[in-house]
């Protein structure tokens, strides 16, 4: 059943690809007025928003790497949180980047562009609420059936679980 934030995102589209009164619209790419229109200003956001980005990847590749590698993290709370942190790194990735570089050089996005970073963001969103919904299931079976646990949650079953997600 559809909600009111789905009759929005549909209604702006359609205005988008077909106009306001029906006919087709010929909109090629976005300007971005971004942030700031101050250079000074704009080059001290693109040095914050680059470290933040650059924290973000680092931090979350040391988790993957960390439980990946690590003999004792084997447990399905470490395999959830390790595809956690690639979530946030893909989903990161989908819209920091394009700021970053539109801080400094170019204001615009294609249309295709707008609608691509649209979808991935939407995609990755919606992954990582599913993950953390995985997540808090998997606890509530380690604190509800907690000599069972080994038994219903093994590694088919969160690879099965994460691949669903």
């Amino acid at each position: 059943m559809p909600n009111a934030i789905d009759g929005v995102f549909f209604l702006c589209f359609t205005s988008c690809l077909h106009g306001v009164y029906g006919e087709p619209n010929n909109v090629t790419e976005f300007t971005l007025h971004g942030l700031t229109q101050d250079k000074t200003v704009a080059q001290a956001c693109f040095s914050l928003f680059l470290v933040f980005y650059a924290t973000i990847i680092l931090g979350n590749l040391l988790i993957v790497i960390t439980i990946k590698t690590s003999e004792q993290l084997n447990s399905p709370m470490y395999f959830f949180l390790s595809y956690l942190s690639f979530l946030d790194i893909s989903y990161s990735t989908v819209t920091a980047p394009k700021l970053i570089y539109d801080l400094l050089v170019e204001k615009t996005i294609s249309f295709v562009g707008c609608m691509a970073q649209l979808l991935a963001g939407h995609f990755f969103g919606c992954t990582e609420i599913f993950l953390l919904t995985l997540m808090a299931y998997d606890r509530c079976i380690a604190i509800c059936e907690p000599l069972h646990y080994t038994n219903i949650v093994n590694k088919h079953v969160c690879v099965w679980l994460a691949a669903v997600s």
